[in-house]
């Protein structure tokens, strides 16, 4: 499977030799090229996000699943194996889902150096018609607003637990964080100022390449709001000094090594959303980010200043969320006398 790579590597060693001045490359040492393929083959592990790596493998693990059971080969596939594939799942998973599995079938034939049977015009046609019958709109989760999220802060007791939560509410929502970005900060990422925390996130969605970015966290008008104060007594509470921020708190209210998940910022969201008597269900991890987003497009804020603060590189997304803020504000039915 690294056959493509280590040829790709041997080939630019070829100019660099020139540029060198040598007639022709020296020998190889075995024990150096066993570490060059090992070296190569960490990056080529890193990619992509292991969140992404996760998916395909379990994606290609499923159609290898699906294959078996009906005795017909998961590699090479013919296109009409993937294309019933396909509309057996069609009524059963999201469009999104239909296409990540494509992509990790895809990628699982390449790897094997194989044609892919996602390239085939009759499955490109189907996904098509698939996209065409269902739809592609997204299911979203609604956002916490300013006072949604005053509510789910002044339901959350001062316990050690409470102290965590609060801290990941509020700073999850100043700072527009998604939830990965979140649970991946640690203590030596944080930095208070006169101003307010300046947050640097030393890798992001958007961020695979590990650039980092800094996020301000500007001080909050209420002690209660505050994500600054609410930060700062939660790591004074937890004793945390180096490493992890957001660590997991067992029942007994014991602190515990262990960082918290992503999907423990989602069961923080929903369980106060529930305590502040709002629908669980319909809030989640992502609610935190986006309600910055549309809060500061009702407050007027800027394009510009939205994307300064969630980090998105493309106003695509933005945009949306400027529009939902807008939806009555700048409505064409309203004030016609009806």
């Amino acid at each position: 499977m690294l056959d493509p790579e280590c040829s790709a590597v041997s080939q630019m060693a070829e100019p660099e030799a020139a540029i060198l001045g040598l007639a022709s490359p020296p020998p190889p040492d075995p024990a150096a090229l066993a570490a060059l393929v090992g070296q190569a083959q960490e990056f080529l592990l890193h990619a992509r996000a292991e969140n992404t790596r996760r998916a395909y493998r379990s994606d290609w693990h499923h159609f290898q699943l699906w294959c078996g059971q009906r005795n017909v080969l998961a590699c090479p596939a013919l296109p009409q194996t993937l294309a019933l594939y396909l509309t057996a799942l069609s009524g059963t998973h999201k469009v999104s889902t239909l296409t990540r599995r494509l992509s990790a079938i895809s990628q699982a034939h390449q790897s094997a150096g194989v044609s892919s049977p996602a390239e085939d015009p009759g499955v490109r046609l189907l996904m098509a018609g698939i996209r065409r019958h269902f739809g592609t709109a997204a299911s979203t989760k609604r956002p916490v607003l300013v006072p949604e999220l005053q509510a789910m802060v002044a339901a959350v007791p001062g316990n050690l637990l409470g102290l965590r939560d609060r801290a990941i509410l509020l700073l999850g929502f100043s700072g527009a964080f998604r939830r990965s970005e979140l649970v991946a900060l640690n203590r030596e990422d944080t930095l208070e100022t006169a101003d307010g925390l300046v947050v640097t996130l030393r890798r992001s969605k958007t961020d695979q390449e590990a650039e980092g970015r800094k996020v301000a966290i500007p001080q909050g008008r209420e002690a209660g709001t505050c994500p600054v104060r609410a930060l700062s007594a939660w790591l004074a509470a937890a004793g945390i000094a180096t490493g992890p921020i957001f660590r997991r708190v067992n029942r007994h209210g014991q602190i515990l090594p262990q960082r918290l998940s992503g999907e423990g910022v989602a069961i923080v969201v929903k369980r106060w959303a529930a305590a502040a008597g709002f629908e669980a269900e319909e809030y989640a991890g992502h609610s935190l980010r986006a309600g910055l987003a549309t809060s500061a497009a009702i407050a007027g804020k800027s394009e510009r200043a939205i994307m300064n603060q969630t980090g998105h590189r493309s106003s695509t997304t933005v945009r949306r969320y400027i529009r939902d803020a807008n939806l009555f504000r700048e409505n064409a039915a309203e004030g016609l006398g009806l």
